[in-house]
């Protein structure tokens, strides 16, 4: 399958050490786990918790609805084998003489446990002869221990994978939830931009009876269909899934809906890490593994990963937010307005005008030798990539020009002529209305004292989201938002690690890189409840020190000062000093890591937004004397 046609379907083979993750997580160490207990039982009774067991691994059936080629159906099977033969060897390893009728009885495992659906016949066929494969694979080890050769020829049993469209079938007709023990998978990897037709149609099928579902990847709909086949069972599943659906917009859509109505608790979360393919063309993305149930447990689990997303550090939770952090299960949804009291932060100026009221700097100086009665009209204009790379970029601001001055000037009546033009060929409605208007910005919302720039767009490697002050006369465009007459204290608590941390958590990606979004990100942000003049001043002197560590490289941009790489030591260091700063406003302790510090932040959030019940007086009872 060529790379274009395996992204737009999401087939990608998911290596073998990440399905370990997630059937480990699952199952296996639960059974692996039962197992060692009845190994270890001295009792009268361990064969026949041991016979038990061996029946418990035969009765168990496994549902793939994404199944692919098979891969996770085929390394649960060959793990199971592997359990089963450590059984049969409790079992009966002491009996050297076992007739071949005898060893060929041995299994009670087999491919008929093993249901799946895939959406193409070629896909289908593979993953049941890659079943078919390992079953001979197993009998292989289990003759060689034995000593006698295991043969399942001819081939009575048969997988059941079912080639269909998984968003548009009954699961129940492919596997009967009672009969159902686990349901998992790797859903296709398709962002919400990159669906076609018939996956957009798929979409509006499943969350047809859930408004707000518009901004949710292709992987969700999976979701939905778990959630209503698992629904009032004890069904455990676990899907791999781009770590999109635990970031952004998407938490509050996706995931309040399967909380409520259908009873979804977040059994284990392995956190984000880097995905890896078998296929070639590797996709470059990164995933989470979520397990879940239509019921509670306890021991829930969050797997965290180092930068190499190899070794996992493992810790227990009470519940586990949709953010595969610790906390409840509040998601965080867009609001217009900031939770805490602190200055208003707003989008920038939008053009809409076609680039013709833009005006690049290797443009600039010939339009003004052309022009010379323009350059009062000419504004800096902050963009989010020049604005981080130094890119000096400008733009034509005509809110204050006369239409006598906009006549006159040859080269701003005919840029205006074009912004006119541009938009009356748009097929939008909007943006033809706004040709009434060519001198202007299609949207208008700049600051008119100083303020806090913030890039809505930025390197995940970079610590900390680079914020900067200007003057009214820099115009702000719509990849940036603007934070008016916001102090160094504003700057300082949003410029820390304990802001980044919450940033990193709940904000959007564009690929990896973080989305800042001010409904999102910065109208959400719980701020230090109580804070003393002392820790206000302390805070304002380390972000002062910031921006003074900035300055002594005028000839660096900010991106080459935030680049972890280059990043100069004057300025780490101020930012450390900064951080521990903020970090005292929230509490005396300090905070061992990021997840502990967004744990701290939901908990606070939860405390912030939680609506105020008046508590009702307790009716005094009539006196009886």
């Amino acid at each position: 399958m060529d790379s274009k046609e395996r992204r737009q379907i999401g087939a990608h083979y998911t290596a073998e050490k990440n399905i370990l993750k997630l059937i480990r997580s699952l199952f296996l160490d639960d059974l692996r786990a039962e197992f060692e207990s009845i190994k270890a039982d001295r009792s009268t009774r361990r064969t026949a918790r041991l016979q038990e067991f061996h029946d418990k691994l035969a009765s168990l059936h496994f549902l793939d609805p994404a199944c692919g080629c098979g891969n996770f159906l085929v390394l649960t099977y060959r793990e199971l084998r592997k359990l089963e033969l450590e059984v049969l060897l409790e079992l009966h390893g002491q009996q050297h003489e076992m007739s071949l009728d005898d060893v060929n009885r041995l299994s009670k495992l087999n491919v008929h446990q093993f249901y799946g659906i895939e959406v193409e016949e070629f896909p289908a066929r593979i993953a049941e002869v890659a079943l078919w494969l390992t079953d001979h694979q197993a009998n292989i080890a289990l003759s060689q221990a034995f000593s006698q050769l295991v043969l399942r020829l001819p081939l009575r049993a048969s997988p059941h994978i079912v080639v269909g469209n998984a968003l548009r079938i009954d699961w129940r007709t492919v596997l009967p939830p009672e009969q159902c023990s686990f349901v998992l998978g790797n859903p296709p990897f398709v962002g919400k931009h990159l669906m076609n037709g018939e996956q957009g149609a798929d979409m509006e099928l499943v969350w047809s009876d859930i408004t707000g579902t518009g901004v949710l990847d292709y992987v969700t709909a999976w979701y939905k269909r778990a959630a209503e086949y698992i629904h009032h069972t004890r069904i455990p599943v676990a899907f791999v899934s781009t770590n999109s659906i635990t970031q952004g917009e998407q938490v509050g859509a996706l995931w309040p809906p399967l909380f409520q109505r259908y009873g979804l608790k977040i059994h284990f979360g392995h956190r984000t890490f880097a995905w890896e393919s078998e296929a070639r063309g590797k996709a470059h993305v990164h995933v989470v593994i979520i397990g879940f149930g239509a019921f509670d447990t306890g021991g829930k689990r969050i797997y965290d990963y180092a930068d190499d997303g190899e070794k996992a550090t493992v810790s227990t939770a009470g519940n586990i937010s949709p953010y595969l952090i610790e906390g409840s299960d509040v998601a965080i949804a867009s609001r217009s307005t900031p939770v805490c009291e602190v200055p208003e932060c707003m989008y920038g100026n939008k053009p809409t005008d076609g680039g013709h009221l833009i005006v690049e700097e290797q443009d600039r100086k010939e339009f003004l030798e052309a022009n010379p009665e323009a350059k009062q009209f000419i504004r800096p204009l902050l963009c989010a990539e020049e604005y981080l790379y130094s890119i000096p970029r400008w733009c034509l601001w005509l809110v204050d020009a006369s239409p006598s001055e906009i006549r006159s000037i040859t080269g701003i009546k005919k840029r205006v002529e074009a912004v006119r033009d541009f938009r009356l060929a748009s097929k939008k409605g909007p943006t033809r209305e706004m040709a009434n208007q060519p001198t202007l910005f299609a949207e208008i919302r700049q600051p008119k004292t100083r303020y806090m720039l913030v890039p809505q767009h930025t390197s995940q490697l970079r610590r900390y989201v680079p914020f900067g002050y200007f003057s009214p006369n820099h115009i702000v465009h719509n990849s940036c938002s603007a934070i008016p007459d916001a102090t160094l204290y504003h700057f300082g608590v949003l410029s820390s690690e304990m802001h980044m941390a919450w940033v990193k958590t709940v904000c959007g990606r564009i690929k990896s890189d973080y989305r800042y979004s001010t409904n999102l990100v910065y109208n959400n942000y719980p701020w230090p409840a109580v804070v003393t003049d002392k820790q206000r001043v302390a805070v304002e002197a380390a972000a002062q020190a910031v921006l003074d560590a900035r300055a002594q490289f005028p000839t660096s941009t900010l991106a080459d000062l935030y680049d972890p790489l280059t990043m100069p030591a004057p300025l780490l260091k101020s930012h450390q000093e900064l951080d521990r700063a903020v970090d005292r406003c929230y509490r005396p302790e300090p905070f061992p890591s990021d997840r502990h510090r967004v744990e701290y932040l939901f908990a606070l959030y939860e405390k912030i937004t939680a609506p105020l019940i008046p508590t009702q007086k307790k009716r005094r009872r009539a006196s009886t004397k």
